[in-house]
């Protein structure tokens, strides 16, 4: 929900950033970093072709889905891959499915289980994230201990997923530069067409599935995946909006949980314009905290202190706001596109760097670094195609989880607040409501605070100045939840567990492998 940085709601009115864990991957390769570490030199203990569905008291609409003998194929590099049958809507198991991709990694030592992981988004593919990054997403001790699973949840990638666009259009609906100045009539009406349009096209190249990629109905199919892989209660890590995800599901199924991590928590409790208002103000902070290591630092692209750089950064956006840098490729860099750019970096603290690039080259006159940034972002390859649906999912699953309203008079008020809160940032997170306030269907989601009473022990994990998940959510989240503790790490970049510090690996790993659950208040 927070996004990689985010799709906008409305496409060209960018809302709220993406909240996913794998944008710290595409930073990294962006820059050369290998966070996903070295490759095992053996492979796992080779699992068994076929998994055992735990014995589950179900309706007998649903037996049929929760009897499934799961098949696997080996894929990519000793994983194994199957695909999971749910039901389309779980209120109605008879009209209809849909496809669910699974990949897992064998446990490498004596198997304690199987742990899901989910990467974030909404959108982001936990299937790739397994294939190709399962170093980052689980280090040795959890590799040792659980099949490590990944999976796409309805709506992206592999599995039955939302389709909207080919690539050209997706390139006009992410970098479109729209007339008019930011909030008059007539930029509104701009964007409500590009929404409409946009809404439509998913309405007719997805079909039946598009009103049903709801997080709760993830959630369902988090639990009957559960039991397809032979597992009695849920060991899972998520991820950013995983941790949403999840969350969902302790509120579900409180009585199936066994260890969940969330890491970079979502507030089940914060509505949409509390979520883009917080993260606002998460994204100008992480920008300052970069903005005041850069100072100090030879070749930092900036002067004086960090309100002049902050400053600075104003006017460029307010610069390409006016009058847009052209692209070689034709594309015109936008203020949209340049606080995509901005934002990609702040997921990670060992990518700042890439931002004294980036201000360098559109102090310059350049769009090429920006765009770089914004396509990693947005999963565009350099020919110009997209390698996957994360944008349509994103959107997608978001209109149905909240709530929006596109009044013009309520969103240029919220759009004052953004600015007060966030000087930088906030105006161009504005008027995201546009989007989903035009989407085909109505929202489904409630928000409001998940407790799941009677669950196991669920471990949130905050850091500090995370700018996607900031951390009052990760605090709010653990209160909220009837048996939610807070680990807290101190520091920078979006979720903690390894990436950060062995005392965060070293909590984490003894809650999952153990059950071991760190003293109150405990900070890495």
């Amino acid at each position: 929900m927070i996004t990689r940085t985010g799709r906008a709601g409305s496409g060209r009115a960018v809302q709220r950033r993406r909240a996913v864990r794998t944008a710290a991957v595409a930073v990294a390769a962006v820059v050369a970093l290998t966070l996903t570490g070295c490759v095992t030199w053996f492979l796992p203990a080779k699992a068994p072709a076929t998994s055992t569905p735990a014995s589950e008291k179900v309706s007998a609409a649903l037996q049929p889905y929760y009897s499934q003998v799961l098949h696997w194929t080996s894929c990519s590099s000793g994983k194994q891959c199957t695909t999971v049958k749910a039901p389309l809507d779980w209120n109605d198991p008879g009209a209809g499915q849909v496809n669910l991709a699974l990949i897992r990694q064998a446990a490498k030592g004596t198997k304690q289980g199987s742990l899901l992981t989910n990467p974030g988004g909404p959108g982001a593919s936990g299937f790739d994230f397994v294939k190709d990054s399962v170093d980052y997403v689980a280090d040795a001790t959890l590799q040792d201990h659980f099949d490590i699973v990944g999976f796409d949840p309805r709506g992206v990638g592999r599995s039955t997923a939302v389709k909207c666009y080919d690539a050209k259009q997706m390139d006009d609906y992410l970098y479109g530069i729209t007339p008019g100045v930011r909030g008059s009539d007539q930029w509104i009406a701009e964007n409500t067409t590009v929404a409409k349009d946009f809404g439509k096209a998913c309405q007719k190249n997805t079909g039946a599935p598009l009103p049903k990629v709801d997080t709760v109905s993830a959630a369902r199919d988090l639990d009957l995946m559960r039991a397809t892989l032979g597992d009695t209660k849920l060991n899972y890590l998520g991820y950013s909006y995983g941790t949403y995800l999840g969350a969902v599901y302790a509120g579900l199924y409180p009585g199936k949980t066994g260890r969940l991590v969330l890491d970079g928590a979502l507030d089940p409790a914060a509505t949409n314009f509390e979520v883009t208002e917080v993260q606002a103000k998460g994204f100008e902070s992480a920008l300052r905290a970069y903005l005041k290591s850069c100072l100090t630092q030879k070749g930092c692209p900036f002067m004086g202190t960090v309100d002049d750089a902050m400053a600075t950064v104003a006017q460029l956006l307010a610069a390409v706001e006016k009058s847009p840098i052209q692209n070689s490729d034709g594309r015109e860099l936008g203020a949209n596109t340049l606080v995509t750019a901005i934002i990609t970096p702040l997921y990670d603290a060992t990518a700042w760097s890439y931002l004294d690039k980036l201000f360098d080259s559109v102090m310059k006159g350049s769009a090429s670094v920006a765009f770089t940034l914004a396509d990693t972002y947005n999963n565009r390859s350099e020919d110009g195609t997209y390698s996957d649906n994360s944008t349509e999912a994103f959107v997608a699953i978001n209109c149905l989880d909240y709530t929006y309203d596109a009044d013009p008079a309520l969103m240029r008020q919220q759009a004052a607040e953004l600015a007060k809160a966030a000087p930088v940032i906030g105006p161009y997170m504005a008027y995201g409501d546009i989007g989903c306030a035009n989407w085909p269907y109505k929202a489904t989601g409630h928000r409001g605070p998940i407790s799941a009473d009677g669950s196991a022990p669920i471990l949130v994990v905050g850091t500090t100045n995370d700018p996607a998940t900031p951390y009052v959510w990760a605090k709010n989240l653990a209160s909220e939840l009837q048996n939610g503790h807070l680990l807290t790490y101190k520091g920078e970049g979006h979720t903690a567990y390894n990436k950060s510090n062995s005392c965060v690996n070293d909590t984490v790993d003894s809650y999952l492998v153990k059950g071991t659950i760190p003293e109150t208040g405990k900070t890495c």
